[in-house]
């Protein structure tokens, strides 16, 4: 009568890695120019330019994104953005303002957001970012230099063992 079922009834799925936040710009921060590459960006300050990131994006609710067009894996807006949004999930909790328009897979809101604009949902979202690499030339040939450098591993010395160098003197 309460006997479990012992066939699986569901297919077990990978558990998928956490995204975390990389970078931070503070609060007193005012930066123009633009975001671009892979990692979780958080913005607390006021940013004005261009993302375009392979990963996470916060926009904290002291945080003000004016940007003709953000692009990112998931979005989410505590503070304000003014542009569009690009991105294959965005949550919009009770403090997060919108004014634009919004393609995506996923939307998640709270009561209180705001958003003024149109919202498009997909199947599929292309973010249109340019491929990670995986390093840099000059971080490969950093690598490449510091492998092929020789380690020197100097002598055990026991505890209390004391050794006396003896400089030879120049002759001359």
């Amino acid at each position: 009568m309460f006997k479990r079922n012992t066939t699986p009834t569901e297919t077990q799925q990978p558990v998928q890695a956490v995204e975390r936040i990389t970078s931070v710009l503070g609060s007193g921060v005012i930066w123009h120019g633009s975001i671009n590459g892979s990692g979780g960006v958080r913005i607390e300050g006021a940013f004005e330019g261009e993302i375009a990131l392979r990963g996470m994006l916060v926009i904290g609710e002291t945080g003000r994104v004016t940007c003709q067009n953000v692009r990112a894996n998931t979005v989410i807006v505590a503070g304000a953005v003014r542009g569009n949004i690009t991105t294959q999930k965005l949550e919009i909790r009770g403090s997060g303002r919108v004014w634009g328009d919004v393609v995506t897979t996923a939307f998640v809101t709270e009561e209180g957001a705001f958003l003024r604009g149109q919202i498009r949902m997909e199947e599929t979202v292309e973010l249109d970012l340019e491929p990670a690499p995986e390093t840099t030339p000059s971080e490969a040939a950093q690598a490449e230099s510091i492998a092929s450098t020789p380690m020197v591993i100097p002598e055990q010395m026991s505890e209390g063992t004391t050794r006396k160098l003896i400089r030879k003197k120049k002759e001359g």
